[in-house]
């Protein structure tokens, strides 16, 4: 699997080796969306005797080691090697809750050649920075997965039980910095927000802190930058084993089989939250273009391989099929804005 990672605070990569500045991405994408990126060569997608899908691209929204990030690398393995496509590029293009890389994949449009690791956190920093339109200009593909989000501290936090950091957040609500690797109303944002309203807290009083990704997120619990996370676990599996993070609860309706972490509601605080992930297309797909991609997609989804994967990372089987998926994002949408909502956020 071919990959690459270009990353910066100032100059958003664009799928090339060589670094951009800003004037230079403006171009980029100014001359993609002349014509709908007709300047760039299209070729029929399954164009080879192999039968096989090449030249396939995935484009992740925010940073390495990001839920969108593993998604698209896990995508990316498995199509390799359950001999549905040739090697796959991986490619971040970060900033703005994701927005500057629904930007560049609108502005790839008709490219054939091209998914879009997403999933709720995208949604909701899209409609958190009034570009919900945007949502509805790139094309549903498939839903995939979703796993429950689960409170993580640092491994010196002096909170050892989800009650004891409850009753410190209610008694000093500023001085608990609560994290998240996604804007407002993202999976990481909605979780401890719904748990704050549950016991009591004022929204407005969560001190929360979004960072683009779990990549970041991750580096900020290690320098025990915020007091407490909500995030998926299967992004902090291996510093869960080392000891360097705890969990403290997760929010499902039951634990999961042989796991130690008890639930929200076994402390009384009935709040489930979950985070679901899956792909999007560039628009301006001919029909027989995007079928191409949702029957790679089906065969991916049906491969021993793609079970494997769930099952070793603990991600729990979620597809819905292109049309499925777009009725759902449609609801997604008006209940995150609810939620947002009602708690004063939007």
């Amino acid at each position: 699997m071919q990959e690459f990672v270009q990353m910066s605070q100032s100059s958003p990569s664009v799928g090339s080796k060589i670094p951009v500045t800003r004037r230079q991405l403006g171009v980029l994408l100014g001359l993609a969306a002349v014509g709908g990126g007709a300047a760039l060569e299209r070729r029929p997608l399954m164009e080879l005797a192999d039968g096989r899908m090449h030249d396939l691209r995935l484009l992740v929204p925010n940073s390495p080691g990001s839920g969108y990030d593993m998604l698209a690398r896990a995508v990316g393995g498995v199509l390799e090697a359950a001999g549905l496509t040739s090697a796959v590029e991986i490619f971040n293009v970060t900033g703005h809750s994701g927005i500057t890389g629904i930007h560049y994949a609108i502005n790839e449009a008709g490219d054939d050649r091209l998914l879009v690791s997403m999933g709720l956190g995208l949604v909701g920093g899209l409609l958190s920075n009034q570009a919900n339109s945007m949502l509805s200009e790139i094309l549903p593909i498939a839903r995939l997965m979703e796993e429950p989000e689960i409170i993580l501290v640092p491994a010196n936090s002096p909170y050892r039980n989800i009650s004891d950091l409850i009753t410190a957040w209610k008694e000093y609500p500023a001085a608990i910095l609560v994290g998240g690797g996604s804007s407002l109303g993202g999976p990481d944002h909605l979780a401890p927000m719904l748990t704050a309203e549950y016991v009591g807290l004022a929204p407005k009083s969560v001190n929360y802190i979004a960072h683009d990704g779990g990549g970041r997120l991750l580096e900020a619990l290690l320098r025990e930058e915020v007091t407490f996370a909500a995030t998926g676990a299967s992004e902090f599996v291996y510093h869960l084993k080392t000891g360097e993070l705890r969990a403290l609860a997760v929010a499902a309706n039951e634990r999961k089989p042989g796991s130690d972490v008890p639930t929200l509601r076994e402390y009384g605080i009935n709040v489930t939250s979950s985070n679901w992930r899956g792909l999007m297309a560039p628009p301006g797909l001919e029909l027989t273009q995007r079928a191409e991609l949702e029957n790679t997609v089906e065969a991916l989804v049906a491969s021993p391989e793609w079970k494997h994967y769930l099952a070793e990372n603990n991600w729990q089987d979620a597809y819905l099929s292109s049309a499925q998926f777009h009725a759902f994002l449609n609801e997604e949408r008006a209940r995150v804005r609810r939620v947002l909502g009602g708690l004063g956020l939007a």
